[in-house]
Formats: structure tokens, sequence, C-alpha cells
């Protein structure tokens, strides 16, 4: 099939990418000049593991090209991805205007038909919204097609070429045949093709990701519960994981999620809510309890410190909101650096691989190591604020004399309690007991 992607951003890559792994012609268009260069050139512009080895294969082979030129990447698409940024507004609300500029666009230069995809997360109407808006101009049929997309930052490839389940809101019978041939590769283990109408393939986006954010949530308050009451969460999260109702994922308490999807898509649902008139009291709570926990581990540092960071050096192991992604935004990691500053302190920070993305924001506002025992030359206090593997077993050792103090907070409860204690150290977590 002949397919093309307009963005080629996080979603927008990984989406052309794995198309033309199934054999089909893919261009994605960009207005990002330098961007569109990059990416001909074989250059991949986000990290993700395991794309960039289909992403070289494919555009090798000439399944996958790419351009600034929209006219030129539709040419004979019969299926046209919009893969574009729904950035939230001031009133949390999801900004469409580049998907309905693009729609505009799009209902001038279609030549003949095809089906148009909704693959950005947008709110519950949109197809409806996309459909006029092209319709204004155009003179050839096609048909709006919402298809959200589940991937998680990561394992994104895995997710796409091995889906849960692919999400189709259509009411035409001709793009529903067309959606059938396209994905037909990708559920071929039996994994469901659920056709729905438009608006309850929107909502079924945010409510997946809302009710993920919800269980995260969920958990940190147990585990500020756990800190209060002398019990410990990890007990908690396997007593209540093991419950089949429940399930053992999205249970781990920490300092927050962040990304790009969960606190986006939790705003625009709240405020759809607030749009019908409806007080969605748990997500108004989920949102506020979030917004605390980011920074939960502050008092703490600056407990252990007599209230005075002047001056202290403190070591932050992860910038990423999550490891294997180089995904900054909403990262817990720079509202703790942000507190960390306002209150005098010096950072020294390492992050396998969201550093570059980090000096874009911050400049020379705080150090960059080459290694995560380069950020501890002169600092008081470790802070973890991603659960990076190779952050799991360090040289405690070396960390020991390096450090001024022999003190770790731990905001991914990477380690255990019992063994901080053994070795000397002064270690604070989430929802377990303190060790001084």
């Amino acid at each position: 099939m002949r397919i093309a992607v307009v963005g080629t951003g996080y979603v927008g890559l990984v989406t052309g990418t794995c198309f033309a792994e199934t054999g089909n012609n893919v261009t994605c268009v960009d207005i990002d000049v330098n961007k569109i260069n990059k990416l001909k050139s074989g250059t991949i512009t986000i990290y993700e593991p395991g794309l960039e080895t289909l992403f070289e294969r494919n555009l090798k082979q000439g399944r996958l090209t790419f351009t600034t030129d929209l006219k030129e990447g539709i040419k004979d698409a019969e299926l046209i991805f919009l893969a574009l940024p729904t950035p939230p507004g001031e009133d949390g609300s999801a900004d469409l205007k580049y998907i309905l500029g693009v729609a505009s666009d799009l209902g001038k230069i279609m030549e003949e038909y095809a089906v148009i995809v909704d693959k950005s997360t947008v709110p519950v109407g949109t197809a409806e919204k996309v459909h006029a808006k092209i319709a204004e101009n155009a003179k050839v049929e096609f048909d709006v097609v919402s298809n959200p997309e589940f991937l998680r930052e990561g394992v994104a490839v895995e997710d796409f070429m091995k889906p849960d389940r692919v999400v189709v809101g259509t009411s035409s019978e001709r793009a529903k045949k067309v959606m059938e041939r396209l994905y037909a590769p990708f559920i071929r283990q039996g994994n469901p093709l659920i056709f729905m109408d438009e608006r309850s393939a929107e909502m079924t986006k945010y409510a997946a990701n809302s009710f993920l954010a919800t269980k995260i949530t969920f958990m940190n308050e147990i585990a500020n519960l756990c800190e209060l009451a002398g019990a410990n969460v990890d007990m908690v999260r396997r007593g209540i994981g093991t419950d089949a109702r429940i399930g053992n994922r999205f249970l781990f308490p920490g300092v927050g999620y962040g990304g790009s999807c969960f606190p986006k898509d939790v705003q625009a649902l709240a405020k759809t809510a607030s749009e019908h008139n409806y007080d969605f009291k748990i997500l108004k709570s989920v949102m506020e309890v979030n917004e605390a926990q980011k920074t939960k581990l502050i008092p703490a540092v600056k407990e252990y410190f007599n209230n005075d960071l002047n001056g202290k050096k403190i070591a932050m192991w992860g910038l990423a909101f999550k490891p294997n992604t180089d995904d900054i935004r909403e990262a817990p990691a720079l509202y703790n650096i942000d507190a960390l500053l306002e209150a005098g302190a010096k950072v020294s920070a390492y992050d396998p691989e969201g550093m570059e993305n980090v000096k874009q924001i911050l400049g020379n506002k705080i150090e960059f190591a080459d290694s995560p025992y380069g950020t501890l030359v002169e600092a008081d206090a470790i802070m973890i604020m991603t659960e990076w593997p190779l952050f799991r077993t360090p040289d405690f050792k070396l960390i020991g004399h390096l450090l001024k103090n022999k003190a770790i907070f731990d905001g991914r409860n990477l380690f255990e309690p019992d063994q901080m204690r053994e070795m000397g150290y002064y270690y604070i977590s989430i929802g377990r007991e303190k060790v001084a």
C-alpha cells in the first residue's frame, strides 16, 4: 500500500518506519527542513530502541522516503496519517491548529480518494472537525478515521509490530476495508482489530491513558500512606499485584508520571469533561497528587541539610521521564532541578540519552557529567530520578568514596533499605522505611 505520514515526531517516525517494514511504500512529510535532511541522509532524529535498524533497512531499500512537500508526499497515497503535535493549551485542552491546518491544505491538493487517519491523540469530535475542514476545499471523496496509538516509549517498535489491540473509529465501510487490509500483518496472532465509531475511538485513547495515570497515582498515594503508617509499599504492591482483577503493571511508586502522553491526556480529558459540565473528581485528584509527587523528595533533602542547600552539590541520576527514551517532557527531574537551584544548590546530572535535550532547556545552569560517577565529584548527595538499568547495581564502595556524605534520595526505589543500612548509607525512598 502507498502511505503518507504527516509529521515525523515520535509517533510519526515510528508509524512510518513500522508500516514500511511490512512492505508498504511510506512517505513521511514534515515542514522542518533540517529534520527531513537528516532523515534523508540516514540520521535518525529520536532515540527509540530497535527503531534505528528498521529505519536504516527501509530507507536503504527505498520503502521509506522523506519530503517537505505535502503535495508530493501524498501523491497516490491510499492512506494519509496525521501524526502531528496536539500540545495542551493554557486551559488544558488539546490545540488542534496543526492538524486542522494540514486538513485544510489536504482539501486543496487531494486528487483521488484517500483515507485520512487521525493518529495523534485528539479530543472527542476531532474526526468531524477534520472532515469538515477538508471538505471546505475537497473535489474528491475521502474518509476520516480515528486510529489512536498506544505506543510506550522505550518499547514502541514492539508495541507497534505486536499490538495488544488496534482501535479504529470509522462509520465508513469503504474505509474499514482499507484499514483491515493495512493492519492484517499486525494481527496475525489473534490480537483484536476493534472497530467502533470515531468518537468512541477518540475517547478510548484518553480513557486508557487516564486510567493508567490514575493507577500510578493511586499507588503513589498508598506509598505516602505507607510511610506514615510504617508499612512497606513493596510488600503492598506484591500483595495487590497478584490479584488478577488489578494486575501487577503500573503499580510502582515513585516521583510521579511524566512524558508526552499521560500529563497531556489527563488534562485534555478533564477539559472535555468540563466542556460537558461534568465534574470529573478523580481526574482532578490525579493531577493534583501527581504535581505534588514530582518534588516529594525535596523536603527530605532539605531536612537532611538542616534546611540549608546553599552551595550544596546534588548529583542527579536520570533526566528522562522514564528509561529507554530521551524524552524529557514533563520529566520529574526538571521540577526537582528547578527546586534545587531555587534553594541555592548546584546540580550535576547524568542520563544516558536525555542530556542533550536538557542542555537545550537549561544550558549551563547545571553541570553534565559523562558517567554516573562523574556527577559525584565533590557532591553532597545523590537524587535518583529515572530507573535506568545501569543505575541498579552501581559500585557502592566507589560512591561512598566520592560523595561527601553517604546520602541517597531514591525517587524510583532502586535499592533495598536493608542493603543501604548495612553499607552505612542515609537512604530515603518512596513508601518505605527511612534509613538513617
